[in-house]
């Protein structure tokens, strides 16, 4: 079963559906389908695949009308316990409402929609939404898409921006009255997920609390970086559902399920990995293959740099394959170099700075370039 051990942190309880998640409920396991919404027939196929592997909340990401009909279809279909995940556009959780048992927003996208409203206006908006339609929802802040407020009154603290972002959506919450929410706070590297969380869970240890490690990337070294995040949170009491996020084809979805099943119960019964070297060398990073990947050819691009870059496997250098807009920008931003992959072009960046745009069979022969341009620099500067 997924839902295997128990957290021993004592929080509130926040039903969603029929699961409850937090008050010494069993740790819940969840994943998201990575197909396009609007095909609804492998919609709710994936979402039958991920609920039998055990998936005790399947998350779908709705965008526009066109997806928001789709849902109602899928809605009908399935007996999974659904969560949705808005993307910039807040106003379309009054249409999905009546058909999830539990909403998803990012702090760092409210801005993006009726500029002239404040944020305390659109998350009142949300709370209103979520009592009328009986839905909880999850505050889900990520490193790739932090508000700008909070990266402008913390400069140089992503992480301190992250913790805060994330309390202040809580005061909202509390100021409104309304309990019935999770929080997650997730980056890509698994030392900053267990501060993140930890930090907030000091200050609020009521509130539940989603925990993942997003843009984990392929297995093995996703399902590592996972554990190595997991494990020390879990052993802790922090953290009452759980969701990994690995770089998959869709057949292979239902993996994530299982890795997660397995970390819950390992650490439930004491056993812990040992990777003492791990991420001291090349860094891969690349987000889950989700629906909002715009070409499916992403998780192939991303297994053939993986590939490619095995050479460079002693250097510390952080590569990032991400396959959407949604975080692609900031993670991509973020690493030493990064590719961001649209409908029929790679954005290859260098440090934040674009290079070019790529085709997907062209890119591979400039990234080596700069690859091999960028470990010649650092070699350089060891020598000097």
């Amino acid at each position: 079963m997924a839902n295997a051990a128990q957290s021993p942190r004592t929080t509130r309880t926040v039903r969603i559906g029929s699961v409850p998640v937090g008050g010494g409920a069993a740790i819940a396991v969840q994943s998201m389908c990575a197909t396009k919404t609007r095909d609804i027939d492998a919609t709710v196929q994936q979402v039958e695949q991920l609920r039998c592997a055990g998936a005790a909340i399947v998350r779908i990401a709705v965008d526009n009308d066109l997806e928001v009909e789709a849902l109602k279809e899928i809605r009908r279909q399935s007996t999974a316990t659904l969560a949705v995940d808005l993307q910039e556009n807040y106003r379309l959780a009054v249409k999905v409402g009546p058909y999830v048992d539990k909403i998803r927003y990012n702090p760092g996208h409210l801005h993006h929609v009726e500029r002239h409203k404040s944020v305390r206006d659109k998350v009142a908006w949300l709370v209103d939404v979520a009592r009328d339609t009986d839905c909880a929802l999850r505050i889900g802040v990520n490193c790739g898409s932090v508000a700008p407020e909070f990266l402008e009154r913390f400069p140089g603290d992503q992480l301190e921006a992250i913790v805060q972002s994330a309390a202040y959506h809580c005061d909202l919450m509390e100021e409104l009255g309304f309990e019935r929410f999770v929080v997650s706070l997730k980056d890509s590297e698994p030392a900053k997920v267990v501060e993140a969380n930890s930090r907030f869970a000091a200050t609020r240890p009521q509130v539940p609390l989603h925990l993942g490690v997003t843009e984990a990337g392929m297995p093995p070294d996703g399902i590592i970086k996972s554990r190595l995040a997991f494990e020390k949170l879990l052993a802790n009491g922090i953290g009452d559902t759980i969701r990994v996020s690995l770089t998959l084809p869709n057949e292979r979805k239902h993996e994530e399920v299982e890795v997660g099943q397995q970390i819950v119960e390992d650490v439930a019964a004491g056993r812990f990995i040992s990777a003492p070297d791990f991420g001291k060398g090349l860094n891969i990073i690349s987000c889950p293959s989700c629906s909002r990947v715009e070409n499916e050819a992403f998780v192939e691009l991303a297994q053939q740099v993986r590939e490619l870059t095995r050479y460079a496997a002693q250097h510390r250098i952080t590569i990032a394959v991400m396959g959407c807009r949604v975080n692609g920008p900031g993670e991509t931003d973020d690493a030493d170099l990064g590719l961001w992959c649209g409908p029929s072009t790679v954005n290859l960046k260098r440090r934040g700075e674009k290079v070019g745009n790529f085709s997907y069979e062209q890119v591979l022969v400039r990234l080596r370039q700069e690859l091999d341009a960028l470990i010649a620099q650092r070699d350089g500067h060891v020598a000097a």
